[in-house]
This record gives C-alpha cells, sequence and structure tokens, in this order.
C-alpha cells in the first residue's frame, strides 16, 4: 500500500486499540494540532485527506497552544485511567518546544500522551531551515531533542523504513502502566510528505493487553508477615488505586482490617469522603487526622503512590514507621527501603486480603481515627462558615452544589492546598488535580481533555488569576468544538500562594501582587485594572460574576443549566485557611539584614532535624 509516512502514520493510529478486563477502548481517538511548515504538508495533508470530522478515522481537534494541548491529553488520559490518550501535533522550532512542559507533566504523573512534532529535513538539503536549531557540534541534534529526557520513548523518524519499528515500541511504552509517559516520535518534514510501500499487517486493527502483574509469592510472604505483625498501619492511597480501577478493592480491604486511609493529591476520592476509614488528605497539605495517624503510625502501606514530598512532609512526617509499597513501578516501590509488592494496586489488595486469615488492626487504633476525623471535620466546619467569599467558603459553596458525577479540575496555587485539605470527593473521579508538576496554565486545557474524555459529566475549572492569565486561551477551543466548562476564576490580585510562602522566608512577597509601580518604583502602587471577566468573554464565553455566598450559588445554578462553556469570576476576600499540621522544605537564606529572615532560618533549621534518611 503506498502512502506517505504521514497517511501511513494516521491510518496505524486510527487502528490502535487498548484492551483490560475484558474491555476494549480506543488507544488514540483523536490528535490535536496546530499546523505550520514543519508539520502542515505531512500530517496536516494527511489529517486533510481523511477528514477532520468525528466521523474521520482520526478525528482532528484544533488547539491555541501547544503546551496547551499536551495538558488536554493528560487530562482525557487521567479521565480514562490511562486506557486512551490523545495524540498531538507540532511544527518543528517554537512549536515542538512548547511541548516540553507538557511532556514533564505527563511524564511526572505517569500519564500516556504520544507527541508527533515536526523536525528539520532529514536530507538537509536546504538546512539550516526556518526555525532551525543549528548546533556546531553535530547535524543531528535538532530543538526536539529537549524532548528526550521528558519523554519516556523518543525516537526520530529519518527514514520511512523506521515507522513501524518506532510504532510499536511507542505503543508498547503508552500501554504500560509501568513504563508510561510521554512519547515522542519526531517527524521531520520532507520524510511526513514521502511515500512508501507499506505492508498492509502494518494497518490491521491491533490490541494491546494492558496487563494486571500479580504479587511474586516470595515478596507477597514478606508482605503477610509485615503486616500481621504491626498494630497501627495507615494506608496511604495514591494515583495508583484510580489508574488500576482499585478503590472497591481498597474500600473493602480497609473496611475487612479496620486500616484507616489517607490520600495524596493524586488519590484523593480513591475512598468516598464518608468511608468510615477515610481520614482524608496527607502530608503538607494534608488534615490534622491523617497527619497525627502518620506519625503514630507503625506500618505505612503505599499503595500506588511515588512518595512525593508534599505526601512525606519532606520526610519528617512517619515517625519510626516502616513501609510496605504496593506499586506497578519498582522505581517507585522501593522508596523508604520499603518491603515491595511489585504488582498491579487491584491484585495485591485482593492476594493480600484473602490471605490475611482473619487479621486486622488494633480496635483501639481504629476509634483513635475515627475521633482525629470527627474533630477535623468539626474544624473545618467552623472554617466554611458564613457568607465572606474567603476561599473555603467558595469550595465549600462549590462542594455543595456538586454532583457525584461531577468534575473539579485544578493544579496550582494556594487552591489545591485547600481542596486537599477540604474538598468531600464524591467518587473516584471527581477530584481531578494535577499536582505532580503542579502546573500553572494546566487547568482549562486540562478540563478541556477531561470533558471530551467524559462528554456527560458536569466539568467545574477552578483557576487562580494567575493561571488564568498564563493560558485561557483553550476557552476558544472549548468554544469552537461546543465542549461546554464551567470555568470559576478566583481573582485574588496576583500569586496569593506564592505570597504567603514568600513572607514565610523573609522575601517580603516581592512580584506576588498584580500592582503598578508606586512612587518609590516599587511594585506596590494600585492593583492593576485588569478585567478577567472582560477578557474571558472576548475569547467567545458566557461570563457572569459573584460577589457573595447566594450570588455564587445562583451563577453556578445558572452555568449548570446552559449548554455554553461559561465563565464564573470570584473577586475572593481574605480569611483564614485550613490549619497547615506538616511542614513542607523550602530553604530560607543562611545570612541576611532583614530580622524576619534571620527568624526563618532558626525555625527552618529546627524543622530540619526531623528529617530522616528513610533507609
Amino acid at each position: 500500500m503506498r502512502l506517505t509516512t504521514a497517511q501511513a502514520l494516521v491510518r496505524f493510529l486510527a487502528n490502535q486499540w487498548t484492551e483490560r478486563d475484558g474491555a476494549e477502548h480506543r488507544l488514540i481517538p483523536a490528535v490535536l494540532g496546530i499546523f505550520g511548515h514543519g508539520n502542515v504538508a505531512g500530517l496536516g495533508q494527511a489529517l486533510a485527506e481523511q477528514g477532520a470530522g468525528s466521523h474521520a478515522a482520526l478525528p482532528y481537534h484544533p488547539a491555541r497552544n501547544e503546551q496547551a494541548m499536551v495538558h488536554t491529553a493528560v487530562g482525557y488520559a487521567r479521565t480514562r485511567h490511562r486506557l486512551s490518550t490523545l495524540a498531538c501535533t507540532t511544527s518543528i522550532g517554537p512549536g515542538a518546544t512548547n511541548l516540553v512542559t507538557g511532556a514533564a507533566l505527563a511524564t511526572i504523573n505517569r500519564l500516556p500522551v504520544l507527541l508527533l512534532p515536526g523536525d528539520v529535513f532529514a536530507t538537509r538539503v536546504a538546512n539550516p531551515v526556518l526555525q532551525e536549531l543549528e548546533d556546531p557540534r553535530s547535524y543531528d541534534v535538532t530543538v526536539n531533542d529537549t524532548l528526550r529526557p521528558v519523554s519516556r520513548f523518543f525516537d526520530r523518524i529519518n527514514r520511512p523504513e523506521q515507522l513501524p519499528s518506532a510504532l510499536l515500541a511507542a505503543m508498547r511504552v503508552l500501554t504500560d502502566p509501568a513504563e508510561t509517559g510521554a512519547v515522542t516520535l519526531a517527524l521531520p518534514q520532507d520524510v511526513q510528505a514521502e511515500a512508501h510501500d507499506w505492508p498492509a499487517e502494518l494497518f490491521a486493527r491491533r490490541l494491546w493487553h494492558v496487563p494486571r502483574p500479580v504479587p511474586e509469592p516470595a515478596a507477597l510472604a514478606r508482605a503477610l508477615t509485615l503486616l500481621r505483625t504491626c498494630r497501627r498501619p495507615l494506608i496511604i492511597a495514591g494515583g495508583g488505586v484510580k489508574h488500576s480501577d482499585a478503590c472497591v478493592e481498597l474500600a473493602a480491604f480497609a473496611a475487612r482490617h479496620r486500616i484507616p486511609v489517607a490520600e495524596t493529591q493524586a488519590g484523593k476520592g480513591a475512598l468516598p469522603h464518608d468511608h468510615p476509614h477515610a481520614v482524608g488528605a496527607i502530608g503538607h497539605t494534608g488534615t490534622a487526622a491523617a497527619n497525627a495517624l502518620a506519625r503514630e503510625a507503625d506500618l505505612v502501606i503505599g499503595v500506588g503512590t511515588r512518595y512525593s514530598d508534599f505526601t512525606t512532609a519532606s520526610r519528617t512526617l512517619f515517625g519510626q514507621a516502616r513501609f510496605l509499597n504496593i506499586n506497578i513501578t519498582a522505581f517507585d516501590a522501593v522508596k523508604h527501603a520499603a518491603q515491595t509488592l511489585v504488582a498491579d494496586a487491584r491484585q495485591a489488595l485482593l492476594t493480600l486480603s484473602g490471605q490475611l486469615d482473619g487479621w486486622s488492626a488494633d480496635p483501639g487504633w481504629s476509634a483513635r481515627a475515627t475521633q482525629l476525623t470527627t474533630a477535623w471535620q468539626a474544624r473545618t466546619a467552623e472554617l466554611t462558615a458564613g457568607d465572606a467569599l474567603t476561599q473555603p467558603v467558595l469550595l465549600e459553596t462549590l462542594n455543595q452544589c456538586a454532583q457525584p458525577s461531577d468534575v473539579v479540575v485544578n493544579a496550582a496555587g494556594s487552591m489545591p492546598g485547600d481542596l486537599h485539605k477540604l474538598w468531600r470527593a464524591g467518587g473516584p473521579d471527581q477530584y481531578h488535580v494535577e499536582y505532580g508538576y503542579s502546573c500553572m496554565g494546566y487547568e482549562i486545557a486540562g478540563g478541556l481533555g477531561v470533558k471530551l474524555a467524559a462528554p456527560d459529566r458536569e466539568v467545574f475549572v477552578l483557576v487562580g488569576d494567575g493561571s488564568y492569565l498564563m493560558m485561557a486561551q483553550e476557552i476558544v477551543t472549548a468554544v469552537q468544538e461546543g465542549v461546554k466548562l464551567i470555568v470559576i476564576v478566583v481573582d485574588n490580585h496576583g500569586y496569593a500562594s506564592i505570597g504567603d510562602l514568600s513572607e514565610s522566608v523573609g522575601a517580603r512577597r516581592l512580584g506576588t501582587a498584580h500592582r503598578a509601580r508606586g512612587a518609590t518604583g516599587e511594585l506596590d502602587g494600585p492593583f492593576l485594572p485588569v478585567d478577567l471577566a472582560a477578557n474571558a468573554a472576548s475569547l467567545g464565553a458566557d461570563v457572569s460574576r459573584a460577589d457573595s455566598r447566594p450570588a455564587l450559588r445562583e451563577a453556578l445554578a445558572a452555568a449548570r443549566a446552559s449548554t455554553r462553556t461559561t465563565v464564573v469570576c470570584v473577586e475572593t476576600v481574605p480569611g483564614p485557611g485550613p490549619d497547615t499540621t506538616a511542614w513542607w522544605d523550602v530553604p530560607v537564606a543562611e545570612t541576611s539584614g532583614l530580622a524576619e529572615v534571620r527568624a526563618a532560618r532558626r525555625h527552618y533549621e529546627q524543622a530540619k532535624r526531623d528529617q530522616q534518611p528513610y533507609l
């Protein structure tokens, strides 16, 4: 079959499927793209020839920013539990390098995305071409090589004959739950347009089976021994629980063995908030209940977590506990010198529970967890009372209005911390906060991916003004595609979270407020007259404003009833937030002429003494 390399690529991707537990899914159901001279004659032509609509073999969706379209693919993949994702194509040069941030986010979060950036001429007959980086050390280096360290698989297709093996390797990584992340196939623009005779077998329907590895018997025996000898175990549920569809098994395991369950950002919602053994968020953004239990636990059972510094409170949280890690990735399983079960989360929980012979944690431990959780809930009820639109009140209002099928999307600033502590998740997919990379600008683009993956669910995007100003343009894509989002823009005149952090380390909130320069030349003048609502309206969204709790409820109800993308702008007021009961290691200047810096340094050095090597 004679096709160009790009035409062959499109035809191949349209025939890739995944299978897990007997259910089949399109692996790459669509492609996002922005076209330029590096891909318009190749992938652009191939997509145009097969049609761009929903009935095309590989439907095309436009995007406004290359980084944003990777975020959209990530949001899609996470919503589909890593069984499907989207492909992203760009031109060479700036288009390709704009992918780097999104690729890093995908790989850090262990989420599959397929990147198809254009590249310079493989033949080099016209070099240097427009947007080409000339490296005097080697002619085979291009800007696409910046994607190597943030990709789980990278290849450059310099000849059409190289495409089949590269495609099979790329699909292997995308569908391997232990290896997945960003996958990059760099496509020289001349090779994209070059014709070749392809074997028909390349375009046959191909089914990629997503495995559920079972625990190795000797490792299982060690884990069982460790469990039977502990009295105060605590489960840390990470994103792997949700990727594995192991939430039901986790709930049963916790109930049967009376083990409290705390949740990371990625794992939040793995248990319903009202499950009798749910103790809420863990770590620096965790609840007082979960963190107190972490300090008292004699065994920490990590299920599908990579133990970020927020989860471990920079390695100050877990006292003298031992660790048992259940993870499909050996790299994460061995952290903290743990006993390891390298296995699928669902399979591991089922196998462990089936062999624990009636064992459970001490009854007093369960009672302690209930007592602490009840006290924390009373504290949060105080913070979210009243009508003044503080950030906790805003989040509580949205939580009250949300239905179990809704999804709340967020990524950066102070909201992830408040959401982690305060949000009462009604199901495993309701809470979608990107905190592996905590990337400002993810929110709207990621929310678009969530909605594309789950069109029947309402998607509420929570975005701070700083993040909104970094990447709001995918509102245009949502409007163009008729994809409805409800975007809540929280206007606090800058970067409030970093402002608090800046003040705590003696940096005096430098550069963290949207203020004009004052008379002295400092950034202490009036707030900037930026109208985010007007900006959103100019991008095609319906817009409303809310300045009180009743007004916010009314705006949310109207947005739910609408069929169009709606932006609700809320100017929050300062107020108390939920207590922080665990530390986070942010270095403080060791010497300074400022008294507040010297005081912060003394506190920092005191906190550092609690850090443990976990060896």
